[in-house]
């Protein structure tokens, strides 16, 4: 797919990822009594992770995020509470590259079963346009590591089908690790799969025919939904969503606007939308939101991964203007 975007500095790439605000999902808590429990103890990196260990950990698991509500992933700072609950805990899902300091926190813990939700799928290179992930492959319950040569885009569970990917190695890793309820996991891992399959199909069939392909964003961080659903994604200030666009951006994305029949300029619920507006504006164009669900608040169109993600669909079909 023609996926346009601009390229950015390597600087703005690190500063950027810290845009995203992360959340714990409803019955996490960084305060529960991890690996004091007699569930299967799970420490997630932030929401998106803790949402797959609660969906096939079901009533066995107890999971905990290490980013709440109003922090930013990727500047989280571990603290010495946190640093224990690692310890203490069963098994540690993260996503190697997006926060450095879980990254270094699980690589220093004794912990057995070490979950990197990046080595459970292919991560693309993105041109540098995307968080930066500069991290290791590995074998997601060792941790073996393996540096790698480039930067990857690490927003794979804005794809349904990645994130299903990414949810079943999840599966056989608590199967593994918990071998007592592996039936249920592998039961629960089948129920989530089957659902985001259902997700997938519901975009494919929302986003087959459409006035445009083409969505304007405050930064980049759609790039294999675009790809998945053959749409061209175009970041107005690469990853910044504060910053406001140069007169000459703004005149260029008025122009493909024109051209391309974009109606629309996405903003994030837990960021400024003052750059989508001040285009939108400058460019005679609608506003909407498009969640890249980092995070659940109270901000959110919905309460979890699934009814954010049919928020996004429909947005995206009335700015594309499906058919």
């Amino acid at each position: 797919m023609n996926v346009r975007r601009r390229l950015i500095s390597a600087t703005a790439v690190t500063a950027a990822t810290a845009l995203g605000l992360g959340a714990l999902s409803a019955c996490s808590s960084d305060s529960a009594a991890t690996g004091n429990t007699d569930k299967f103890d799970v420490v997630a990196s932030f929401y998106p992770m803790a949402f797959l260990a609660e969906q096939i950990g079901g009533d066995h698991a107890n999971v905990t995020s290490l980013t709440e509500p109003g922090q930013e992933p990727h500047d989280l700072e571990i603290s010495t509470k946190q640093r224990a609950q690692l310890e203490e805990a069963d098994a540690a899902l993260f996503l190697k590259g997006l926060q450095p300091a879980v990254d270094e926190a699980v690589s220093q813990t004794g912990i057995k079963t070490k979950i990197d939700a990046a080595t459970l799928t292919t991560l693309e290179d993105h041109g540098g346009t995307e968080h930066a992930h500069e991290g290791e492959e590995g074998h997601a319950e060792e941790g073996n590591a393996e540096e790698e040569e480039h930067a990857r885009d690490p927003h794979i569970w804005l794809d349904p089908v990645k994130y299903a990917e990414v949810a079943e190695g999840v599966g056989k890793a608590f199967e593994k690790a918990d071998p007592d309820h592996a039936a249920d996991y592998k039961k629960n891992t089948a129920a989530l799969v089957k659902k985001l399959n259902g997700l997938n199909g519901d975009f494919e069939n929302g986003l087959k025919n459409t006035k445009t392909k083409v969505f304007f964003t405050n930064h980049a961080a759609f790039s294999y939904l675009a790809e998945r659903y053959g749409l061209t994604q175009e970041a107005i200030s690469g990853l910044d969503p504060e910053s406001e666009p140069s007169a000459a951006r703004v005149k260029e994305l008025q122009q493909e606007a024109k051209a391309d029949g974009v109606t629309t300029v996405f903003y994030e619920t837990l960021v400024s939308d003052k750059t989508a507006k001040t285009l939108a504006k400058d460019a005679k164009l609608k506003t909407d939101v498009l969640d890249p669900l980092e995070g659940i608040t109270d901000k959110s169109r919905g309460d979890d991964y699934f009814q954010v993600m049919e928020a996004n669909l429909k947005a995206l079909q009335a700015a594309l203007g499906a058919k």
